[in-house]
């Protein structure tokens, strides 16, 4: 799962990463409302960290941009401005919830998971799709009655292309949603197929069905 966290205190930016990262998210921070935008224009995220006094301008700004666009990103503001005006405008445009600083990462992390859980798995603590069956809240991985040991990667492309079922998914976007924007800087995106090749590997040998497709030339589809 890949977070976007907008957020001008640096202090408080790294310490939220920091602990996301150990929820196995991929995180990418940015401090201003252009960097913001510029972002959310070439990048997918499942949920977005938004603090609304930045630098350059109000994070209401980058709100009504992401809503225009029609990205259906999950939207958290986290802001000191703890004024009902500010919910009420937040809600309307578009955000998802609100948390007003100080707030216990234990309850960001919590916020996020039920924001994704209800935005990607119908408020679902379990994903079931063909003869698999994902615990979100203890990530065990069952093909059958059999449990499988995927890692960290591996069960996050599992989720993500569960979550895009029936569609066709670019090695591009897969390479981001992974690593995030650092899949840019990357001579090719040769670890996707591995991955695949890996989590295909440990399905088969559990006796699942093939559902993970591969589209010549344009990516990978999980049939259900």
């Amino acid at each position: 799962m890949k977070i976007l966290i907008i957020e001008d205190e640096l202090g408080l930016a790294q310490s939220i990463m920091e602990y996301l990262s150990q929820k196995d998210y991929v995180c990418e921070h940015v401090s201003t409302v252009d960097e913001a935008i510029e972002k959310i224009s070439l990048y997918s995220y499942d949920c977005i960290l938004l603090d609304l006094m930045l630098p350059d301008g109000n994070g209401l700004t980058v709100l009504e941009t992401l809503k225009k666009e029609n990205k259906p990103t999950g939207v958290i503001i986290i802001s000191a401005k703890d004024s009902l005006d500010d919910k009420i405008k937040g809600i309307h445009i578009g955000a998802d919830d609100y948390l007003a600083k100080p707030f216990h990462l234990s309850e960001l992390s919590a916020r996020i998971f039920a924001l994704i859980r209800r935005t990607q798995y119908a408020n679902n603590n379990s994903v079931q799709s063909n003869d698999l069956k994902i615990n979100l809240l203890s990530k065990e991985v069952f093909v059958n009655d059999t449990e499988i040991i995927l890692t960290k990667k591996e069960l996050d492309l599992l989720l993500f292309l569960i979550g895009n079922k029936n569609r066709v998914i670019s090695k591009n976007a897969l390479a981001e949603h992974l690593s995030g924007d650092m899949a840019d800087m990357l001579d090719n995106h040769d670890f996707v197929y591995a991955h695949i090749k890996n989590l295909k590997a440990k399905l088969s040998k559990a006796g699942s069905k093939d559902s993970i497709k591969t589209i010549y030339g344009m990516g990978y589809k999980w049939v259900e």
